[in-house]
């Protein structure tokens, strides 16, 4: 964890990308886990993803044209189609005898869930065992979305994203104020969940105004899930809000992150471009602080966690290397979390 690249996990569903950010009949070009990845949305709305280099002359694909169906490339009009096999090469004459079925740029399990686009990244062939997690309550796409790059790991991005304790001190925009003179001690009860660990889910005190749209008795559970997924549910008996931030390694050493919410709360719609305003906001700031600490990593300090504040940036990288060990010696995957609770001011 001490450096500025992270090893990057293999085996698993990665969010690609919002649904809504690709229309039919478009493609959108990624670097994902260090690898070339075109994805095209199909005439009839269904989503594949090719690696993104014809084997051709490796040119990039995504500098050809999508049809709908098919992506040719722009360079000798190579056409590849769902799958990653070559469809037509235009130079063969007639009577020219070549099978192009044995021709493949190669491709990625890609499935659209809940408005999401997930890709499985695993080695050698590997197939997913199952499909993506799904998230609770919705069953449809997110009501809001915001992505950002980060110039950081996954790693540090991961434990940005688990820290309790520093919001008084990065996140301090005039709605959402912290006082670091003032911070308050909080104890928080953890368990195992799965391929995670989630903050149990608890009733939030009834005079939190926030929350009273959402109805009577409205709780809340925060889980982490491997490979980098915050996963925010807050429930009450009339209405319900699902926060989801996505951890995608584009290299070792850069990340985008990608902050997706759903609600049932009808009235919300007008308050889109704000909410998607202040999440940006609330992002960028986690951001540009960990832009700062690569400066401190590129001189490879020794760095330390405490306990109990930095107790889940521990469980993140002991699941990591649980993950990586299950697959090397190909055994059943065993959440090394321990059920526990955790104390901090903030």
């Amino acid at each position: 964890m001490q450096g500025t690249k992270a090893d990057l996990m293999r085996g698993l569903w990665y969010v690609a990308a919002p649904g809504t950010a690709l229309k039919p009949g478009k493609m959108l070009a990624k670097t994902l886990l260090n690898e070339p990845v075109l994805i095209c949305r199909k005439s009839d709305g269904g989503v594949f993803a090719l690696r993104d280099a014809c084997p051709h002359r490796g040119i990039p694909l995504r500098y050809g044209s999508f049809d709908g169906t098919t992506v040719q490339c722009c360079y000798h009009g190579w056409r590849f189609g769902e799958g990653g096999g070559c469809t037509e090469i235009p130079s063969l004459a007639p009577g020219q005898r070549m099978d192009i079925s044995k021709i493949n740029t190669g491709d990625y399990p890609c499935v659209e869930r809940q408005g999401v686009i997930w890709i499985f990244f695993g080695e050698r062939g590997e197939t997913p065992s199952g499909p993506p997690p799904a998230f609770p309550h919705f069953d449809k796409a997110p009501d809001a979305f915001v992505s950002m790059p980060f110039d950081c790991s996954a790693d540090h991005a991961a434990f940005g994203l688990m820290d309790p304790t520093h919001a008084a001190f990065v996140h301090t925009s005039w709605w959402f104020k912290k006082d670091a003179a003032t911070l308050k001690a909080k104890e928080k009860h953890f368990a195992p969940s799965e391929l995670g660990w989630s903050m149990v889910r608890h009733q939030v005190p009834g005079r939190n105004i926030a929350y009273r749209p959402l109805g009577r008795k409205v709780e809340t559970q925060i889980s982490y899930m491997l490979p980098g997924l915050r996963i925010e549910e807050i429930a009450g008996e009339t209405h319900q809000v699902v926060s989801v931030t996505a951890i995608t390694p584009l290299t070792e050493s850069t990340t985008e992150v990608i902050q997706l919410i759903w609600w049932s709360l009808p009235w919300m719609r007008p308050f889109k471009p704000l909410l998607r305003h202040l999440a940006r906001v609330f992002i960028d700031q986690d951001r540009a602080v960990v832009q700062k600490q690569k400066e401190g990593l590129e001189h490879n300090p020794r760095l330390m966690l405490i306990p109990d504040a930095d107790t889940q940036a521990k469980w993140w990288m002991r699941m990591k290397d649980e993950w990586v060990a299950h697959r090397r010696d190909d055994r059943e995957f065993r959440n090394p979390i321990r059920e526990t609770v955790l104390r901090w001011r903030s």
